[in-house]
């Protein structure tokens, strides 16, 4: 089976040999008998579990089960499928939500990155369709100019990796909060919610299309708390804050996303 990973301690390209990659200068790594592979050195961790840990893990696929999310999904899965592409990667896939549903959408190699153990582990032991590995996305362990498509839902963004990553004239789509992504929510941690802006053109790309989606869905307290444990400003919610919302029962919730396309410049490198 040939697949585009390089190996992250001398970034020689990995082979499969029976469900081991090797490179030549015979570094290993074995696949998971969930399918994934970790890719991520120690000397790459910031910590014992990086990433996303569990509970975020299980609230966010408790919460994405309910539907709330499909539009979103639907709008990169098409939007990838237009490119018809070869090869996709998915930087900061999580549990592989929307990651299936690129696979799905595409005759491609689809892959699925995220420094996550947790999350790569659920996604791999659910989506046979994609290729799922741990790593860092700031140091992704794939050969130079291999993706037709990068996509990045939520995720950080590394200019320098990413133009790297992407073939010339290679896409980039990035799905990130929109100006009143769940303001209703934010309201009761933050005495001023302040409006997001559309993210920065990454370095050596430029900005193709920009497209915002919202809608304002209504959500029982269980919904609400998945929706806010999965996301960074959990941290913030205090018991009263809690208190409140359950006592609220049903709760008004903005989803807005921007989706912006971006192509890779040819003389980016």
């Amino acid at each position: 089976m040939s697949l585009d990973y390089q190996c992250p301690l001398c970034q020689q390209p990995l082979t499969l040999h029976i469900n081991v990659l090797k490179c030549s200068n015979n570094h290993s790594f074995d696949m998971a008998k969930e399918g994934y592979v970790n890719l991520l050195p120690v000397q790459q961790k910031n910590s014992k579990q990086p990433g996303d840990n569990l509970d975020m893990v299980q609230a966010r696929r408790a919460f994405l089960t309910t539907g709330h999310y499909q539009f979103l999904q639907t709008a990169i899965a098409q939007r990838v499928a237009t490119h018809s592409p070869h090869c996709v990667i998915d930087l900061g896939c999580g549990e592989g939500f929307y990651t299936q549903a690129i696979a799905n959408a595409c005759d491609a190699k689809v892959y699925g990155v995220d420094i996550s153990k947790s999350a790569i582990k659920y996604a791999a032991k659910r989506y046979d369709n994609c290729n799922f590995s741990v790593a860092s996305i700031s140091q992704a362990p794939f050969n130079d100019g291999v993706a037709d498509v990068l996509v990045s839902i939520f995720a950080p963004l590394f200019d320098a990796e990413l133009a790297r990553l992407a073939k010339s004239a290679g896409t980039l789509i990035v799905a990130s909060p929109g100006p009143w992504h769940l303001k209703e929510l934010k309201q009761y941690i933050y005495r001023d919610v302040n409006a997001h802006t559309a993210i920065s053109v990454p370095s050596g790309f430029e900005l193709i299309e920009q497209t915002l989606l919202e809608q304002q869905i209504s959500l029982a307290f269980n919904d609400v708390k998945n929706l806010i444990t999965m996301t960074p400003f959990a941290w913030k919610f205090r018991p009263e804050h809690w208190q409140q919302l359950e006592q609220q029962g049903e709760q008004a919730v903005t989803l807005s996303f921007y989706v912006s396309q971006f192509t890779r410049l040819t003389d980016s490198l």
